[in-house]
């Protein structure tokens, strides 16, 4: 399959070292330098290239900022019969243009990502596939990510977006809240030193994929929820209620364990 992807960054260049040994692969970016060490591909910087290149499917990895806007650059130069893809971990957006754009398309959200995976062993990370999509194109990302023995969940535009909003939201705020109060000292805990490389690992991602995270209409509920919660812990310190305290770790070990 002729197959191009949008963007040379850490996921584009992840995909097309990937695909390129089973598929013909050109990339496209539009600062050339990122191309540099792509291998086994077609580099791509206009897109008078593009349009020779005639893609069967193209799968945009652009950053979240600028998924739409990398669409809109490239779409009238590929055929009609292309399946655009994406594997933006933010959707919000996209079930309308995809309803609009008149392409075939599918749309995914491998989650292992750059920042905590290790992307030469994925066997405990997950991807996500959206229902809603071209047949074609769903099989041929199951494949990948069977290859790649991800764990993969199927759900639609929707569903997507309230199961982010619990799996990524509620650790991210709550990684907010510990970076917001952390302070550096010289012999942190175990458990401190755990949370301050999560905190940064989390840090370390785009502030615009942060907030388009965290603006999900679903978040603020769960925002809620852990307001909620640490009213109750709160009151439970206050008071040194131990037999509270007792009720109230029974409680969060079922849900941990």
């Amino acid at each position: 399959m002729k197959i191009l992807i949008l963007g040379a960054g850490k996921m584009g260049s992840f995909f097309c070292d990937v695909l390129s040994f089973d598929h013909e692969v050109a990339i496209y970016d539009i600062d050339a330098k990122r191309m540099r060490f792509t291998y086994n591909c077609q580099r791509l910087t206009t897109v008078e290239e593009i349009q020779a290149f005639q893609p069967e499917l193209l799968i945009n990895a652009a950053t979240v900022k600028y998924t739409l806007a990398a669409f809109e650059k490239v779409l009238p130069y590929i055929p009609k019969t292309c399946i655009i893809s994406d594997i933006a971990s933010v959707k919000t957006g996209l079930k309308d243009f995809y309803d609009k754009a008149g392409f075939p398309f599918v749309s995914t959200h491998p989650m292992f990502g750059p920042t905590f995976a290790s992307l030469s062993d994925l066997s405990q990370q997950n991807a996500i596939i959206i229902s809603e999509g071209n047949y074609i194109g769903k099989i041929f990302f199951k494949d990948l990510y069977q290859k790649l023995r991800l764990h993969i969940f199927e759900y639609t535009f929707e569903e997507h977006d309230e199961t982010m909003a619990y799996s990524l939201s509620i650790p991210f705020v709550s990684t907010f809240v510990f970076s917001a109060v952390m302070k550096p000292i010289e012999a942190p805990g175990t458990t401190f030193k755990r949370h301050e490389a999560i905190a940064r690992g989390v840090l370390s991602e785009d502030d615009y994929l942060l907030q388009e995270i965290l603006f999900n209409p679903n978040t603020s509920k769960q925002v809620e929820n852990i307001r909620q919660q640490l009213d109750e812990l709160q009151e439970i310190i206050d008071h040194k209620d131990a037999e509270r305290m007792k009720a109230y770790l029974t409680k969060i070990r079922k849900n941990a364990f």
